[in-house]
């Protein structure tokens, strides 16, 4: 998909939040606000996904599964052990 810049204008207080929260994460500011309007589209369009993700477990056990991924803390299994 093609890439386009847009410009916006925030408080400081939240850019520096959005900046520190994004480190923390471990991903970029650009993905958060991605990840917040495709959230807001699914939401919109009434997408089947939204349903799912607005479950407080589910999102929450997903919500964990990316932290474990991204610390590391994951063992990866082939196929053939899984299956």
């Amino acid at each position: 998909m093609l890439k386009s810049k847009i410009n916006i204008t925030l408080d400081q207080d939240l850019i520096d939040f959005v900046k520190s929260y994004a480190e923390y994460q471990r991903t970029s500011v650009s993905e958060i606000f991605s990840q917040f309007l495709l959230n807001l589209k699914r939401t919109k369009e009434n997408d089947p996904t939204e349903i799912i993700m607005a479950d407080p477990d589910f999102r929450e056990s997903l919500l964990q599964t990316i932290s474990r991924i991204r610390s590391g803390k994951v063992k990866w299994h082939t196929y053939e052990e899984v299956f």
